[in-house]
């Protein structure tokens, strides 16, 4: 598999990339030095994009992250986010993009995962009450000033990011995009290509609902954000298992795992860079060779057919979480 390149000036990276937040929040309990094995196995194996942000675990996952990637440095792109704000006893204080605020949480970020400079500084959600120049501007003068290489957006709609690039450069965009969440074919990815930057796919096996391994809301513990996502509720986890297992049966058939043909059928996009998360040395392995999998055209016909756009049951948040998505 060809590597990526992060935006036209940024460095190739392998195509898939590793997303850390697991580790620290959000889908029940995790061991930290496990934790530092699996990351620093998977740069042993290839992987060179690490995405995290300071608001996974109240700011644990960049230190983890950190203490991990000390000593590999040079092999790796450091992705981190902010602008989710976290109070002291771990809450959620809102979003800010401030610019006073994009200094500080540059610092700060900086601090925990120990480095001078971080590769791929990314908005995490966009601030509505702030003009995205603004930001953005701030942002900018961290590239000035050194602290940081290159600039992304996350969940940022298309007149956001055209205004955005306008102002400086940017090199990524992060969206969540998997075959139950196709909704940047319409206008995002190519969007992307058009002002040269990479697309950075979060959550590319539908928060593992696409490996097949879920049968059950109970199948999750009980803290797992998940037990909360429309996708996972009621009816709609019944009709979205129906059409989970078909994509199950097409993998079966072709001698791969669902999570395999998940994530090959996100890398057909030439700028698409898959962020699968794992806990698991296993899993990690599984996702890799997903990287050598060649899909024909009649099974990408297929995937159209039985996975078209919006066919996914449910909102991908809650009200509150897509309220904070821009347009």
């Amino acid at each position: 598999m060809t590597k990526r390149t992060i935006s036209n000036s940024g460095p190739d990276v392998f195509p898939m990339g590793l997303g850390c937040m697991g580790m620290s929040e959000f889908y029940g309990p995790a061991d930290e030095e496990d934790s530092i094995r699996l990351i620093q196995e998977a740069v042993d194996l290839g992987v060179s994009l690490f995405d995290t942000a300071d608001m996974y675990g109240a700011g644990h996952n960049e230190r983890l992250l950190g203490k991990a990637l000390s000593g590999r440095r040079d092999r790796v792109v450091i992705a981190t986010k902010f602008a989710i704000q976290r109070t002291e006893d771990g809450g959620f204080g809102g979003i800010c993009g401030r610019p006073e605020y994009v200094h500080q949480a540059c610092d700060a970020s900086l601090k925990r995962l120990g480095v001078d400079t971080i590769d791929l500084y990314q908005q995490h959600r966009v601030d509505p009450e702030v003009p995205i120049e603004e930001t953005v501007g701030a942002m900018g003068q961290l590239v000035e000033a050194g602290k940081v290489r290159w600039l992304g957006l996350s969940e940022a709609a298309p007149t956001t990011i055209r205004r955005a690039a306008a102002t400086h450069p940017l090199a990524t965009l992060q969206t969540e995009y998997s075959l139950w969440s196709r909704e940047p074919e319409s206008e995002l990815l190519p969007l992307t290509r058009e002002l040269g930057m990479a697309f950075i796919a979060y959550s590319p096996l539908g928060r593992g609902f696409l490996t097949g391994q879920l049968r059950s809301v109970e199948d999750l513990a009980a803290n797992d954000f998940r037990r909360h996502s429309p996708r996972f509720r009621g009816n709609n986890f019944t009709r979205n298992l129906e059409l989970a297992d078909t994509v199950h049966a097409m993998a079966e058939s072709k001698g791969c795992t669902a999570a395999q043909l998940a994530l090959a059928w996100a890398m057909v996009q030439p700028n698409v860079i898959p962020i699968p998360g794992t806990r698991k040395s296993s899993r990690l392995r599984e996702n890799l060779a997903a990287a050598e999998l060649e899909l024909s055209e009649a099974e990408l016909r297929r995937l159209d057919e039985v996975a078209p756009l919006g066919w996914a049951h449910g909102n991908r948040y809650p009200e509150g979480g897509m309220r904070t998505l821009d347009g």
